[in-house]
Order: structure tokens, then sequence, then C-alpha cells
């Protein structure tokens, strides 16, 4: 029997850092994403026999995952937990439901927290589903699927362009910082919480409007809390990819995932976003050209 599996990575639009137990559980997270056309793949390949009387034949198990897309490590789009997500439905071994898929999503993060990563859960959901949601954090996961527009989807996807700064980032050390922090009672990191919070109900509304100027605002306005968490979210490179994007006809943008290095998200004025993509690829950062995925995690099963 063969079985494959291929699971979508996400970009973050807002609401990034309340999806982690240590604030969601007490306080509630709220975070808005959408999946994109860059995958995780495997494959679980079985051969045995039948006949369990036949100690002539022994069984042959092999398991590969592999990643097929171009994405560099240190992403910032939810690699790692998707590549989870893609193993776990492997050994689950057949066709997902969406009740499959958040029971998945669950397993996906507590391997990860087993395994003494520190981080939230928006990405093995967003990974599962796929789509545009909007999820709640406390005791247990809410996924809210936001159905947009064709028209609008194909504005955002004609308007936003992501890139990849050339620096990795170590999102566990980001996370020691701003968690300290947290337990701490720092005021600039409490608040920024919260902003970060009130940053994914906006979101959510600007997408039920289809305004894409309030889009990138929001997007802009989760940034600067995004930076106000600590110190380590930003540096001198991040912010002179910022300062060149802006020059370029950006609108709004932020860092993906926990920032540090990785991806940046930005979004053009009408118009702009070749010469966005342009003065980016020139200042060293490699745009990376995506749709949306609307799938999710998809798992076939094939008889050899």
């Amino acid at each position: 029997m063969l079985v494959t599996s291929k699971a979508p990575v996400r970009v973050d639009f807002a609401g990034g850092w309340t999806d982690v137990s240590i604030f969601a559980r007490g306080a509630g997270g709220a975070v808005v994403n959408a999946a994109i056309n860059h995958y995780v793949s495997g494959k679980l390949e079985t051969a045995d026999s039948d006949d369990s009387s036949d100690i002539n034949v022994i069984p042959r198990e092999g398991l590969s995952v592999a990643y097929h897309s171009d994405l560099p490590s240190g992403s910032g789009l939810g690699t790692s937990s998707a590549l989870n997500v893609v193993w776990l439905s492997l050994v689950k071994s057949q066709i997902v439901t969406d009740g499959d898929r958040a029971q998945i999503a669950e397993l996906a993060y507590q391997l990860e927290e087993m395994l003494g990563i520190l981080g939230g859960k928006q990405d093995q959901y967003g990974s599962a589903f796929g789509g545009f949601n909007f999820m709640t954090f406390g005791e247990g996961v809410e996924v809210e699927r936001l159905n947009l527009s064709p028209e609008f989807v194909a504005e955002l996807e004609r308007g936003l362009v992501l890139c990849y700064t050339g620096k990795s980032r170590l999102s566990g050390n980001i996370h020691e910082n701003v968690w300290d922090a947290f337990r701490r009672g720092v005021p600039e990191t409490v608040n920024a919480l919260y902003t970060l919070r009130e940053c994914a109900y906006e979101m959510k509304e600007a997408l039920g409007q289809g305004n894409i100027q309030r889009f990138a605002e929001v997007m802009s306005r989760n940034w600067q809390s995004q930076k106000a968490l600590d110190s380590s979210v930003t540096n001198a490179l991040i912010e002179s990819l910022f300062e060149t994007a802006e020059a370029a006809g950006s609108i709004g943008g932020k860092a993906c995932g926990a920032g540090g290095g990785g991806c940046l998200l930005f979004c053009a004025a009408r118009g702009k976003r070749a010469a966005l993509s342009d003065a980016l690829s020139a200042a060293g950062a490699r745009v990376i050209p995506f749709q949306f995925d609307f799938t999710g995690l998809e798992v076939t099963r094939e008889n050899l």
C-alpha cells in the first residue's frame, strides 16, 4: 500500500504569538492566517503478506517524508509544523475529514510540546485546514473559515509580496525572551500581546469587508506590536528591507512567524507590486511567488 500526504505552509496576517498557551489559556488568543501553495509532502509505502503463517515472507515497511518546495529553512512560515502534520497523517493512513484535521493538528502541537519546542498552535491548524482562517485559542482551538470573494483573493495575490531575508530565524531564542518578559510582567510586552490579539479581530473585519487598504494598515499595526515584544524580533537587516519596501510602494508589512529573520510579507500599493519585488530583490532579499491554498492537508491511498 502506498499512502501519500501533502500539507501547505502558511502566512500569518495578525495575532501571532497569542496562540501560545502561556498567553492563550489565561487571556485567550486569536490569529488570522492563510495557507499558501508551498508544501511539505511525504509517503508511506508498505508491502507485507496477508498470510501470517508464511514465515519466509518478511514484512517490509518504508517511511519517508521530504520537502517538495523551494522554501529555505527557518522561513517563519510554519514548515516544521507542516512536516509534523504530514508525519501524523501518514501514521493515520486514511483519507482525512475535518475532524481528522483538528485531531492531527492538535497531535502535531503535542508532539512539538513533548520535544520541548516553545510555540503556538496556528501553524499546525493552518496547515491541516488550509484556506483563510480566524482561529481563537484558550483551553481548546476554534477554527472559523473566512470565505473571501474570489475577486478579493485575486486582489490580495496581486498585491502581496513574500520575501526571504536571507537570514533564518531562531524562534526558540526569541520565544524565551518574550515569555520571560511576559512572566515578569514587563508592560511593553504584556501590552503588545493584547494589541496583537486586537489586530486579529481587526484583520478578520478587514478581510470580511474586502478592504485591502485596511488589511495593510492592520498588518503594519501588528508589526509594530511584534517589535514591542522584544528587541530580538527585528534587526538592522529587517529594518533596511522595510525601508526599501516603503520607498518602492509598500503600504503595509510584517515579519512572518516569530520574526528575527525568515520571511517578510508586504502589501503593495495598486500597480506597485513589480517595482516592490524588484526593489527587494535588488536589496538582497529572495522574493517567493505564491498563491493561496484552499485544500489544506491531502492524503491519498493506493494499493500496490
